[in-house]
């Protein structure tokens, strides 16, 4: 688990639970470019880290690593994002975090699962840079700047 502390203690972070390197930094980058707020970020790089993490926040939902979003890519080493999704979403601590999923994957049996059990959003990832870039900042710019998020626990 990696934690950029760039921001307030005071402000909850985001989960990022992605295995691949780039796609994080890049997530990262994208978050914190432009006028936006910077942004605390925890990283899961595998389901299994993940669910390890998970299971410590629904113990303990008032420590300061509580998240107000989770990232969360599909395919994962260990548990699937699918099984985190579910963990989340079955925790009536977790449930009120939201779940937008980014993958790459296009799969329409893959996005009917994922809100029929609970993700918030699906967002498939783009394999150009700029592309990622705009996406993320287009989630961003939607996650914190218009929608209201649940206070972090």
């Amino acid at each position: 688990m990696l934690v950029h502390d760039e921001a307030k203690a005071s402000d909850a972070p985001i989960l990022i639970i992605e295995d691949s390197d780039e796609d994080f930094e890049a997530c990262v980058v994208a978050l914190q470019d432009g006028d936006a707020p910077e942004t605390r970020v925890i990283r899961c790089e595998t389901g299994d880290d993940a669910m390890a993490f998970l299971g410590k926040l629904s113990e303990e939902p008032k420590q300061s690593d509580s998240p107000c979003m989770i990232l969360l890519d599909l395919n994962l080493p260990g548990y699937s994002g699918f099984d985190i999704l579910d963990r989340v979403k079955n925790d009536p601590r977790l449930k009120p975090i939201p779940v937008v999923i980014m993958t790459s994957s296009r799969n329409r049996a893959d996005v009917d699962a994922c809100y029929r059990n609970g993700a918030n959003s699906y967002v498939h990832k783009p394999v150009d840079l700029d592309g990622f870039f705009s996406t993320i900042k287009r989630l961003r710019d939607f996650w914190f700047r218009i929608a209201l998020l649940p206070d972090a626990k």
